[in-house]
């Protein structure tokens, strides 16, 4: 029995343990939503995820250090609907951020993104206006295209054939240069010059703008650079989760099986045949 409550104690520590990196990636989630990807909702499910299994693992270990039947009955049960709501997450968050991403441009090092390549729930919300606001405005505020600026001898603008090689970040490709089919002429990171007129007819072309309060901000190239770089961080943290995700169901298993062995010897049931032997032990007689 004690072996096996040390087992259930050690299988707690290191759910424990796992926990960590889900709840990190969930604040990870939070400081890119406060400086870049702008959407500050979808990481609370993962943070609450991630606390609820420090939570449920602690009891856990409580319960396996002091025999808690009920403490036990709470783990499996609660760490059960956890591994069911870590499952939704990770399938709600590819199905979300399952389609769209950059298109290549000739002559350019980074990618155009177009919002018709994008759909679904994620793409309605960032498309809609009273939400949008709330977003451009976040972009806006955390700076991210004057920090792409790059000057050289004393203050001059990096030439264009520089620029035209950089990879640039969905949101500094989306929201802080026209699209490359408008036909500006570069003057630097962040001013173009319209001198030899528009040739493309995408919608966006009218509504960039040299303010640097404007740029391309109101454009649909910047809401599919929020989904391109929205989807490029989920996919990293979901890639973490689904290995905690094995993890955890796999020391979910040997803590039922842990568990049983000890309700086992507690209704003092056999258990192996060195068990039946010492029930019953045989009579020899002479």
């Amino acid at each position: 029995m004690r072996t096996s409550n040390h087992l259930i104690g050690l299988v707690n520590f290191f759910t424990f343990l796992a926990s960590i990196p889900i709840l990190g990636g969930g604040i990870w989630l939070s400081s890119r939503a406060n400086n870049t990807d702008c959407l500050k909702f979808l990481q609370w499910p993962l943070i609450i995820i991630g606390v609820a299994i420090m939570v449920v693992s602690l009891a856990g270990f409580a319960g396996a250090c002091y025999r808690n039947t009920f403490l036990m009955y709470l783990y499996l049960w609660a760490m059960f609907f956890i591994i069911a709501a870590l499952i939704g997450f990770i399938i709600f968050a590819y199905a979300v951020t399952d389609k769209g991403s950059g298109r290549p441009v000739m002559n350019r090092g980074y990618l155009e993104y177009y919002l018709q390549d994008y759909s679904g729930w994620l793409e309605e919300r960032v498309k809609s206006q009273s939400y949008w606001m709330k977003i451009s405005s976040c972009i806006r505020d955390s700076h991210v295209c004057g920090k792409m600026r790059r000057t050289y001898n004393n203050g001059i603008p990096e030439p264009a054939e520089m620029f035209y090689r950089r990879k640039l970040s969905p949101l500094e490709s989306g929201c802080c240069k026209p699209p490359t089919e408008c036909g500006y002429t570069y003057m630097n990171e962040t001013v173009w010059s319209s001198e030899g007129g528009l040739v493309g007819g995408d919608p966006d072309c009218v509504r960039w703008n040299n303010d640097q309060r404007q740029l391309c901000y109101n454009c649909n190239s910047c809401k599919a650079g929020v989904l391109a770089s929205l989807k490029k961080s989920w996919r990293k943290v979901s890639v973490i989760n689904i290995v905690i995700l094995i993890i955890l169901v796999i020391m979910y298993i040997v803590a039922i099986a842990a568990f049983r062995h000890n309700k086992q010897i507690d209704n003092d049931e056999p258990y192996g045949e060195t068990r039946m032997e010492k029930s019953q032990p045989s009579r020899i007689h002479f």
